[in-house]
C-alpha cells in the first residue's frame, strides 16, 4: 500500500475543499445576515483503507483489506461561526436586525421552512411581508404575515409588524441548542439538522427596528486562510508528486534485477 500517496492525495483533497470553503466565505462578505462557514477536520487512525477489486461490469465489485492509514485527514464536515455581524441602520421601516441569539422563520408555497438572519424584508404584489427571495416570512403562529390594503407598514422592536397604526403580526424568531450545525441551503437560508436540535421559541428576542446585520466574515482573515490553503495544498501536490517518483524508481531497480 502506498500509504505515501494517501496520505499527500488526501490532503490535497482536504485542503481542496477548506478553499472552496473560504472562497464561499468571501463571495459573501456582503451578503446580509450570513455567518461564515469552518472546516472541520479529522485524522481517522486505524482507518483501514481497502482496495478495490474489480469484476466484471455491473456485477459489483469486492473489497480487499490492504493495511492502516493513521495519518490520513478527511473534511468532517463545516459548521456555522455563530459570532454576531455588525449592526446597520438603515432607515427602512422593514427592515430589521436580531440583536443576540435567533433566527427568523420563513417558508415558501409548498411548506418548507427555513431560517436566516437577513432581515431585509419587503412586501410582494399580493401584500404578503416575504424575503428578498420571495420567502413568506412567518410569524409567531407559524403562518404568513399578510399586509394588504394598507399605506405604511413597519416592524418595531418587539417583532410587531404594524400596519396604519394596527398590529397585523408578530415576527417569529427561534433558536436552536446547537446552531453551528444549521445547514447552508442558501446565501443566507439555513436548515434545521439532527445536529443543530429542533427550532425553540424565543419569547423575548431583541431585535433591532430599521437595521440590518451585516455578514460576519473578516476578509483579512479569511484571505490568510485562502493562502495558507493554498500553500499547504502545493505542498500536498510535491509531496505526492515525490512519493511518484520514488515509486517509479523502486520499479525500475527491481525490475532490471
Amino acid at each position: 500500500m502506498y500509504r505515501g500517496i494517501y496520505g499527500a492525495s488526501s490532503a490535497m483533497l482536504v485542503q481542496e475543499k477548506t478553499i472552496d470553503v473560504v472562497s464561499n466565505n468571501l463571495a459573501n462578505v456582503d451578503t446580509v445576515g450570513f455567518r461564515r462557514r469552518i472546516s472541520v477536520e479529522k485524522t481517522f487512525p486505524e482507518v483501514l483503507i481497502q482496495r478495490r477489486e474489480s469484476l466484471a461490469p455491473f456485477e459489483g465489485a469486492s473489497y480487499q483489506p490492504i493495511g492502516l492509514s493513521g495519518l490520513n485527514v478527511v473534511l468532517s464536515q463545516t459548521a456555522m461561526d455563530t459570532s454576531e455581524g455588525a449592526i446597520e441602520v438603515t432607515g427602512n421601516p422593514l427592515d430589521v436586525a436580531i440583536s443576540g441569539d435567533g433566527f427568523f422563520v420563513v417558508g415558501d408555497r409548498v411548506g418548507n421552512v427555513f431560517y436566516t438572519r437577513a432581515g431585509n424584508f419587503a412586501l410582494d404584489s399580493r401584500g404578503n411581508l416575504v424575503t428578498q427571495e420571495g420567502l413568506n416570512v412567518l410569524g409567531r403562529n407559524g403562518a404568513p404575515i399578510s399586509v394588504a390594503n394598507v399605506s405604511f407598514v413597519e416592524i418595531d422592536e418587539g417583532g410587531s409588524v404594524i400596519a396604519d397604526g394596527n398590529v397585523v403580526g408578530r415576527v417569529g424568531v427561534v433558536t436552536f441548542q446547537n446552531p453551528t450545525y444549521l445547514r447552508n441551503v442558501g446565501k443566507s437560508l439555513l436548515q434545521a439538522s439532527a445536529e443543530s436540535g429542533g427550532a425553540q421559541p424565543v419569547g423575548a428576542a431583541r431585535l433591532v427596528p430599521r437595521a440590518l446585520e451585516r455578514s460576519n466574515v473578516n476578509v483579512v482573515y479569511e484571505m490568510v486562510r485562502l493562502i495558507e490553503g493554498q500553500r499547504a495544498y502545493e505542498a500536498a501536490a510535491r509531496s505526492l508528486s515525490i512519493q511518484d517518483e520514488q515509486t517509479g524508481s523502486l520499479i525500475t531497480t527491481f525490475g532490471r534485477s
